[in-house]
């Protein structure tokens, strides 16, 4: 029989399962963001040594699993000697994870603004690394703000693979009630719900600022 009430007992746990949740969905998210607009900048203007690092980089990020590079980060760099904590481990994992795919975002973004852009900032006497930083980047981001939203939202899903890692977030803290109550389908009932909830939140916040960014055009 389905039972709600049964969550009841259980309601600070999942609360606090949800803040992490959030807590490693931002800091990822932040991530996935500045090191995705280094992979982009990296690529297209770096140096040749820095375009072979970032593209050795870049392409496992993008042709391997999510789970896979979870447990390379914990359990493999553990075996010479570096250990991460598993919440930095979920936050790195994840966020350089979807900066590979932001990568391609911002690099598509970058290509399509005008040059006479660029040309007309290095008239004024901006550096190349400030015609990036104030002319180039700013409009790079604006202009992919749809597509990032899209990956952000595919992002805030991802960070229940982390419950692997012991890591007490919103699916593992149902884990935990459901072995002490045998009631399943009442937890993840319940955490499909916060998800889904979270999930619109986010999307309401993207398309709001997306509008914002638009009428500033």
């Amino acid at each position: 029989m389905f039972e709600l009430a049964v969550l009841s007992d259980y309601l600070p746990e999942l609360a606090h399962g949800a803040l992490v949740t959030i807590s490693i969905f931002l800091t990822s998210a932040i991530i996935s963001v500045v090191a995705g607009v280094f992979f982009a900048v990296g690529i297209l203007y770096g140096p040749t040594s820095l375009r072979l690092a970032v593209r050795a980089l870049h392409w496992p990020l993008m042709g391997t699993p999510l789970l896979l590079q979870l447990f390379l980060i914990y359990y493999g760099l553990s075996q010479i000697g570096v250990r991460i904590p598993a919440i930095w481990t979920g936050i790195i994992g994840i966020g350089l994870h979807f900066a590979a795919y932001n990568a391609d975002v911002f690099k598509t973004a970058i290509l399509t603004i005008d040059k006479g852009q660029t040309e007309g900032a290095r008239s004024l006497g901006f550096s190349k690394f400030e015609t990036l930083l104030y002319v180039i980047v700013p409009q790079a981001l604006r202009d992919s703000l749809n597509q990032v939203a899209n990956n952000l939202l595919a992002m805030i899903k991802d960070v229940s693979l982390v419950s692997i890692l012991g890591i007490t977030e919103l699916v593992h803290a149902a884990q935990q009630g459901i072995s002490a109550t045998y009631k399943p389908f009442e937890f993840y009932f319940a955490v499909g719900a916060i998800y889904y909830a979270l999930n619109m939140v986010l999307e309401l916040t993207l398309r709001q600022l997306e509008r914002k960014l638009e009428l500033q055009r």
